[in-house]
């Protein structure tokens, strides 16, 4: 009878660690082209890697990830983001503008609920590939229709939903889908599976 009332023995947590616990049960989807979670974009941050990402020491500003630098033309309708050099995603894949270009397009015409964020800038799954577009292997292109705050446009594009997939292994994934008045895309852009794969090039 002792034994069972015996106060269990926990680990002590070193002095220079901190442990943090999550409740991560709002979780629906790991694909970034879906996901809309908070819990998610905890992990999707890590993971995945986008063109610019939040300069965590003045969240006024942005910052360059898989970009290297980007220009907006006179205009302000252009956008065009030159890529770091030699990057490759975890499968071993090189991170080309064309990989970038897939991961507009793919959110687009899902359509899920953080698709908004990229097509409130007159993207739609008919013009995307038009609008954003690489332009070589390192320059990938985003065209709005209207000039907006650059710094609202770069700030968009460092949500979740801009993040950048591995378009080949993607690819490799993708499941036949009938088309219908609601989806007219004849399949999933690898939905199903970024359910619960992985096509990331982040630090974890």
């Amino acid at each position: 009878m002792t034994a069972l009332l015996a106060t269990p023995a926990f680990a002590v947590t070193p002095a220079d660690t901190l442990v943090e616990g999550f409740a991560i049960d709002d979780i629906i989807s790991m694909d970034p082209g879906e996901a809309f979670e908070l819990s998610t974009a905890e992990v999707t941050g890590n993971t995945y890697d986008l063109l610019v990402r939040l300069d965590l020491s003045d969240t006024s500003k942005v910052k360059p990830d898989l970009a290297e630098s980007w220009t907006v033309s006179d205009d302000g309708l252009t956008y065009t983001f030159k890529l770091k050099p030699g990057m490759k995603f975890a499968s071993g894949n090189p991170i080309t503008a064309a990989d970038v270009a897939y991961s507009f397009e793919r959110a687009i015409k899902l359509d899920k609920s953080p698709a908004f964020i990229i097509n409130q800038f007159g993207i739609s799954g008919d013009n995307v590939t038009e609008k954003a577009k690489a332009v070589d292997d390192t320059t990938f292109q985003f065209v709005v229709d209207k000039a907006y705050a650059p710094s609202f446009v770069l700030n968009c594009l460092s949500a979740t939903v801009a993040s950048v997939v591995d378009s080949k292994l993607v690819k490799e994934h993708v499941a036949a889908v009938t088309p219908s008045a609601d989806y007219k895309w004849d399949n999933d852009f690898g939905n199903a599976w970024l359910k619960t794969g992985y096509a990331g090039s982040g630090q974890y």
